[in-house]
């Protein structure tokens, strides 16, 4: 992990929570939430805000470092949704001023 440029700001953080509103995965709120990387670093990613989304501790527990594709079609959750509205998150948070 050391070996990994981590720039994923506190401001994005609150910002990402902010705008995932919940989960990201399972829509869970009113629970402390944990930075997952959808893309894990044991397989190449970082701590970025274009790779990290809120997660409970139940979905960042069960997810590891899956594949998020993958690990959301065995749990049925809807990955179309998930994918569209992290790049709808993404391309928002990225044109903000941090």
């Amino acid at each position: 992990m050391a070996l990994k440029e981590h720039d994923l700001t506190d401001s994005q953080w609150t910002a990402l929570k902010s705008a995932w509103g919940g989960c990201a995965y399972c829509g869970a709120s009113g629970t402390p939430l944990q930075k997952d990387c959808v893309l894990p670093i044991s397989r190449g990613g970082r701590y970025a805000l274009d790779n990290v989304v809120p997660s409970c501790r139940s979905c960042n527990t069960s997810k590891c470092n899956s594949e998020v594709t993958s690990w959301m079609r065995r749990k049925k959750l809807n990955e179309r949704d998930f994918l569209v509205r992290q790049a709808e998150i993404n391309r928002t948070l990225a044109a903000a001023p941090d």
